[in-house]
């Protein structure tokens, strides 16, 4: 056991969940992926994230579907939960912070902002 902070990403786009990976584990976190709601909720319920990291828009299960369920685990009340999407529109976030969204990320990111934002959830 390294002592990382595990984080789960949850990203239907391969490039960028390499892309959040690399910039992730350059910091020493312990990066695991998933790419849809329906698996990340299935990662989340067999094993223990210090943060999530999801997209809004994804098939089979929708970030925030995947958060609404992931709130109701005892294990995740209090865990960050960060939203990465393309979508910035204020509705948009303050259903996300309604449904237990940490913070919100707007794609395309800089790694350097990512490193901090999950850093200031975690530390």
């Amino acid at each position: 056991m390294s002592g990382a902070p595990r984080i789960l990403i949850v990203e239907d786009s391969m490039m960028v969940r390499m892309t959040v990976k690399r910039t992730l584990t350059s910091v020493d976190f312990e990066v695991v992926e998933a790419k849809d709601g329906a698996e990340g909720l299935a990662m989340a319920q067999a094993e223990s994230f210090d943060l999530i990291l999801t997209d809004l828009n994804m098939p089979n299960m929708d970030g925030l579907t995947m958060i609404q369920n992931i709130r109701q685990l005892p294990a995740y009340a209090e865990t960050p939960i960060v939203m990465l999407t393309t979508e910035s529109g204020e509705e948009k976030k303050s259903v996300g912070h309604g449904s237990g969204v940490s913070a919100w990320l707007v794609k395309p990111f800089e790694p350097d902002h990512l490193i901090e934002v999950v850093g200031s959830m975690l530390f």
